[in-house]
């Protein structure tokens, strides 16, 4: 765990100020032989014991990334490999910390077409701690490790996902990235000797970004829903920080109290970050069966999303 006194040693703040200022407290930091897939791994066997299933009843493998084992082949195929999933088809899906939310639309779509396709897992999973820089205050203090999965099959009707929309503008993909590592600019001394392999972030142009596109993104899920804001009972959404999000949330118009709050103990995970909240809020017993839960994912590419999700069942298996 890297916490707010070991992080404001190196960015020359104090720990009051990263509390008071992201709301995040602390942070997980992977081994050194751990990479994107070993999280997900560990991710997806919690997914799979809490739907009382095994690794053999996949059927389909999603998983998001922006931080993958190797540029090729796909992260996916590392974990269908680790898990033992031999009749599952694997693929990643690239979205940054929308990613989730993106992938989920793959595997909803999938699961609904073809029907010898049952059961799906969508994992999403980071290892930002590879790509910092630890003495960056814009990113240091948000961002660290995480994975978190969610088993999709068959649900009554009227229950599971409604329709996921999902939008991108890629004008703006330079506010987020990760500069150097790929086609265009492979990574070399010089990159290295720049920081290039590291994130780097526009705070203030993802901060603007973020509180537009919240309302407008919770908006429409609710519409195509033809749900109102009372009518929802949990808000899961992307975790940049607790303050942005609990910022972001009010200007949409939504009780405090009905948002899933885990930046504060994680930080900013990526595409972790709503399946994580989803299975924290699971865990809390904060979801009943029936439940509207509003989804609002963000992030770099630009990429966003929303979705209304009708709780279940006591398991994390979600259609």
């Amino acid at each position: 765990m890297r916490t707010n006194e070991e992080v404001a040693a190196h960015v020359g703040v104090t720990p009051h100020w990263i509390t008071e200022r992201t709301g995040v407290r602390n942070r997980y930091v992977a081994g050194r032989d751990q990479a994107a897939s070993d999280l997900a791994a560990e991710a997806v066997r919690g997914a799979l014991r809490s739907a009382g299933m095994v690794a053999g009843d996949l059927d389909l493998i999603v998983l998001a990334t922006s931080t993958p084992d190797e540029l090729g082949p796909s992260t996916a195929c590392r974990l269908q490999a680790l898990l033992g999933a031999e009749r599952a088809v694997a693929l990643d899906v690239s979205a940054a910390c929308a990613g989730w939310l993106f992938a989920t639309r793959v595997a909803v779509d999938w699961l609904r077409v073809d029907t010898d396709v049952r059961r799906a897992v969508v994992v999403g999973v980071e290892v930002y701690s590879r790509f910092l820089n630890l003495s960056d205050r814009a990113t240091a203090v948000l961002f660290g490790d995480g994975a978190a999965a969610t088993i999709l099959g068959p649900v009554a009707p009227g229950s599971g996902f409604g329709h996921i929309g999902l939008g991108s503008d890629g004008r703006q993909a330079g506010d987020v990235l990760i500069p150097a590592g790929g086609s265009r600019e492979p990574v070399d001394i010089e990159s290295i000797d720049r920081g290039r392999h590291r994130i780097h972030m526009n705070g203030r142009a993802v901060r603007d970004f973020i509180l537009d596109v919240f309302p407008k993104a919770a908006e429409d899920a609710l519409k195509r829903s033809s749900l109102s804001v009372s009518e929802i009972d949990a808000v899961v959404a992307h975790q940049p920080n607790p303050v942005l999000l609990r910022q972001a949330c009010k200007d949409a118009g939504f009780d405090p109290d009905r948002l899933i709050v885990v930046g504060d103990q994680v930080g900013n995970i990526g595409a972790a970050s709503m399946p994580y909240g989803l299975a924290e809020a699971h865990a809390d017993g904060r979801l009943c069966r029936g439940d509207h839960v509003l989804i609002v994912g963000f992030g770099a590419g630009l990429t966003w999303g929303s979705t209304v999700l009708t709780w279940d069942t006591d398991t994390l298996s979600l259609l």
